[in-house]
């Protein structure tokens, strides 16, 4: 993972590195590697990956809203930060998928509390499993996994583009994908809820024409519940 800090207030940014240090401190993780520059042309100019990117909208030359659209368009995955004193430019913002918007002054514990989520949505988007079938090992991203299947003693992975029969049995992806973002409908399904686009008592429906996976109807209050969590989760908050 890779942090990128653009903000032409060098004060600003030598606070957000501090918090962010004091934030993997205190998770007890490894601190990843935080690139800082003052300008948007310096951040297009980097060819580090970008994964996480705090940005300032209001800024001499490019303007972040221009320098955020770049990297949409370079990174759709890229999880970007808006922070701004000028919320006159959040609609501006709106347009390349913000995930979070952070005020100056920087409040810690918001800033704490939102990275919690954009790690989470990154870590759901990059885990790696493995999946075993009878022809040889194959290395899949947790998002690109649409739902598990247990059927008839075996067990299915589907994605948008195959489906593999696996040599594993459900329980080993229940601990394997990420929590709070695949959740059991049925003791036979293990669904992706990035995927789902809409369901109802009995089913649950996917993008890419991928069929329907069921839902048991005593597990429909829980599951609205996870999905709704889901979506709040990723919903761009002021």
């Amino acid at each position: 993972m890779r942090i990128s800090i653009c903000d032409d207030n060098t004060h600003f940014t030598d606070q957000l590195c501090s918090c962010l240090e004091e934030y993997f401190d205190a998770s007890g993780s490894a601190l990843p590697e935080i690139f800082v520059c003052h300008s948007g042309e310096a951040l297009l100019s980097d060819t580090g990956d970008q994964d996480i990117c705090f940005l300032d909208i209001e800024m001499p030359g490019l303007k972040g809203t221009y320098v955020g659209q770049k990297l949409k368009k370079r990174n759709p995955n890229v999880i970007i930060f808006v922070v701004t004193s000028h919320a006159q430019y959040l609609d501006d913002a709106m347009r390349f998928h913000t995930f979070r918007y952070l005020s100056k002054p920087l409040n810690k514990q918001r800033l704490f509390a939102n990275l919690n989520d954009a790690l989470t949505l990154w870590y759901s988007r990059n885990t790696q499993i493995l999946v075993e079938t009878k022809e040889g090992c194959v290395r899949l991203y947790s998002r690109d996994i649409l739902y598990i299947e247990s059927r008839s003693g075996s067990t299915y992975v589907y994605t948008a583009e195959h489906v593999y029969k696996s040599l594993k049995r459900m329980n080993y992806y229940t601990e394997v994908l990420p929590k709070g973002v695949f959740f059991a409908s049925h003791r036979s399904f293990l669904i992706n809820l990035q995927h789902v686009t809409e369901f109802d008592h009995n089913t649950i429906y996917f993008d890419n024409n991928i069929p329907p996976a069921y839902l048991t109807k005593k597990k429909y209050s829980e599951f609205k519940v996870a999905y709704n969590d889901y979506i709040e989760s990723r919903r761009t908050a002021l």
